[in-house]
């Protein structure tokens, strides 16, 4: 019940942004479809309207991550009475409520990551404020907890979103969305055995590898909204 709950939810919101959005939607790789997706990395994260961009993907697709689907989301979002149900009507069993710190939230969900799963992760942590920072004025970064995903990964493809941000529709802190807006999203499949040639098999190595490579493709890679 919870997957069809899900995968519901999320077709409302595919339909409810073909409707009231115009998707600018350009691929950057060879591969330019969905199969084999294990790992969705969204990068430039603005905004907890991003489902949204749900319309640049097949209803096949869609089915697929519901059943699959692994997200971790930050505890202070899903405590929250009205976003924090909505995430979790998304999410399902898949949605795991982590804090912002390395501790037992964050080992209960690699934990829950199964042979079968789809992981979706915004690797930055925390959303983008007006200002170009974050929620405590610092620069946005890619956190280094993506390693202990991709590190463990050995088959599949990643797919990685480059958002061109969403503050014209809704930033943190708006609760009503703008609507009939443009949206800019570039998308990027890589085999995941590929790209992960390109680092260190020492792990330390490794995530500091995958840290710079992610933050270089978000700043060559980011749509001009």
């Amino acid at each position: 019940m919870r997957i069809l709950i899900s995968f519901l939810i999320m077709m409302m919101i595919k339909v409810f942004s073909h409707i009231f959005y115009r998707l600018h939607l350009k691929w950057l790789s060879e591969i330019q479809d969905f199969k084999k997706i294990r790992l969705i990395v969204i990068l430039n994260h603005t905004s907890l309207y991003e489902p949204i961009f749900v319309s640049a993907v097949p209803v096949s697709f869609v089915w697929r991550f519901a059943r699959k689907m692994v997200i971790p989301g930050a505890n202070k979002t899903l405590d929250r009475p009205i976003v924090g149900l909505f995430w979790k009507l998304i999410g399902g069993k898949g949605m795991i409520s982590i804090t912002r710190k390395r501790d037992k939230s964050w080992q209960q969900f690699l934990q829950a990551i199964e042979n079968r799963s789809m992981i979706a992760i915004a690797p930055e942590g925390r959303m983008m404020r007006k200002n170009g920072l974050d929620a405590y004025g610092k620069p946005m970064s890619i956190k280094s907890g993506i390693a202990d995903i991709l590190f463990e990964l050995n088959e599949g493809r990643m797919l990685i979103a480059y958002s061109g941000g969403l503050h014209h529709i809704q930033h943190p802190g708006q609760l009503i969305p703008r609507l009939f807006k443009d949206i800019h999203l570039n998308l990027e499949v890589l085999e995941i055995n590929d790209y992960k040639a390109n680092f260190s098999n020492d792990f330390m190595t490794f995530k500091n590898q995958l840290v710079s490579d992610l933050e270089l493709r978000l700043k060559n890679n980011r749509p001009l909204s």
